[in-house]
């Protein structure tokens, strides 16, 4: 059974940090990449970062650029945002998803809400 729960999420005020954690399990973790997402309300939802399946490559939406870092432990199954001199406007519900660039198959998490206000 494929699991991808996420957790860390929580209110935080502006200019505060947040860690993020998404354990993987029921699929070979290593072989996917993994990606966090976001949806404020009424927006659609975006992509803000992305991780090889050896984290040897990353990737950032410009929004987060400098604050946010992804990184994955693949012993752990498990992979991290760390999220740096919030912003009201990274107020969220912040998904995780792997996804297999030869199978193509997608999985996603169940997401976790990030709120930031003083």
């Amino acid at each position: 059974q494929v699991q991808l729960v996420e957790s860390g999420g929580g209110l935080v005020q502006p200019g505060g940090s947040l860690r993020l954690s998404c354990a993987a399990s029921g699929f070979a973790f290593s072989a996917y990449f993994m990606n966090w997402y976001r949806q404020a309300p009424g927006k659609e939802r975006e992509l803000v970062a992305t991780i090889s399946n050896f984290g040897t490559t990353t990737n950032y939406a410009d929004s987060v650029k400098g604050r946010f870092t992804i990184s994955r432990d693949n012993a752990k199954n498990t992979v991290y945002l760390q999220m740096n001199s919030l912003k009201p406007e990274d107020t969220a519900v912040y998904y995780c998803k792997a996804d297999n660039r030869a199978s193509r198959r997608v999985y996603w998490g169940q997401g976790t809400q990030v709120t930031v206000s003083s």
